[in-house]
């Protein structure tokens, strides 16, 4: 409660300077953009839509974003977490209601709150989560086909599961990130990984202090390649303790990728909505924390 009152009298304070923090809760299919972070080429971007739109809630004045997690060309969210600064004083209903008036049918802004000047929606996160969508049938679907990976070949969640807990802990992901990641250490730690099923669709449930680039779709095509019994459930370990992305085999494609939650330390109080994706909400228990 103590640290929750500080937050509240440093935000009143900020407010009464003139200078306003406000973080938003998004969520957006990013099957039309390249990406969340604007680019310079002028290509559609999640970030652009967004500073675009609350710029208009802001009588124009400019719109500048930090965001939790710069996800790639074609990957979803249904718990991405922005924030931005302003002189514009508007209610949280006016940010939400003006901002989704403004922006295409594809992205929404779920909630938004005032917050001290010490928040940051990237540097302030101490994990984040990812859910990565598969469908598993011969037929490809005509329904959802930008939003879940498509995989033709028969998995055995059994094995899946198994090679799932190499990854639990904190590793050395080399093997698992792309070339033109930017990451400082490739050390990071996955606090839970679980492989969950409801009729044709398999989800990866990873939560992780941090994340290399391609590093979920990576381990997800692992995990696909060993439940299809291509390679053995040791494969996860050799490729792990590899520490060389040539041994990880394809890059899962990104259309089954979903940001879903960003934690934060506790006095910051941010909204919390379901996890996603909506569309699994009647098939699992989207609410569900795996402890790994």
């Amino acid at each position: 409660m103590q640290g929750e009152n500080q937050v509240d009298q440093a935000a009143a304070e900020e407010a009464a300077a003139g200078v306003f923090r406000i973080a938003l809760g998004v969520e957006y299919k990013g099957s039309r953009y390249s990406g969340f972070q604007r680019q310079k080429d002028g290509v559609p971007s999640i970030q652009e839509a967004l500073e675009r739109a609350l710029s208009r809630v802001a009588g124009g004045q400019p719109i500048a974003l930090r965001c939790a997690g710069r996800t790639d060309a074609l990957v979803h969210a249904s718990g991405q977490v922005v924030h931005f600064d302003t002189s514009v004083q508007r209610t949280e209903h006016a940010w939400v209601m003006g901002a989704n008036a403004n922006l295409p049918p594809d992205i929404s802004v779920t909630w938004a709150k005032p917050m001290s000047m010490d928040f940051d929606a990237r540097f302030s996160a101490q994990a984040r989560r990812y859910r990565y969508v598969i469908y598993n049938d011969q037929i490809r679907p005509a329904h959802l086909a930008e939003e879940v990976t498509w995989n033709h070949r028969p998995l055995d969640i059994a094995r899946m599961r198994d090679a799932a807990r190499t990854f639990i802990g904190t590793h050395d992901f080399s093997a698992f990130r792309a070339q033109q990641c930017q990451a400082k250490s490739p050390i990071k730690t996955v606090h839970h990984l679980e492989v969950l099923q409801s009729g044709k669709f398999v989800v990866l449930d990873i939560r992780a202090d941090a994340f290399l680039h391609h590093m979920v779709r990576n381990i997800a095509g692992v995990l696909m390649t060993i439940g299809a019994a291509e390679r053995s459930v040791d494969w996860a370990r050799e490729v792990l303790e590899s520490r060389e992305r040539r041994k990880g085999g394809v890059t899962a494609h990104p259309y089954g990728l979903y940001l879903i939650q960003v934690d934060y330390p506790p006095q910051f109080q941010l909204p919390e909505r379901y996890l996603g994706p909506h569309f699994l909400s009647a098939l699992i228990d989207v609410r569900r924390d795996p402890v790994g």
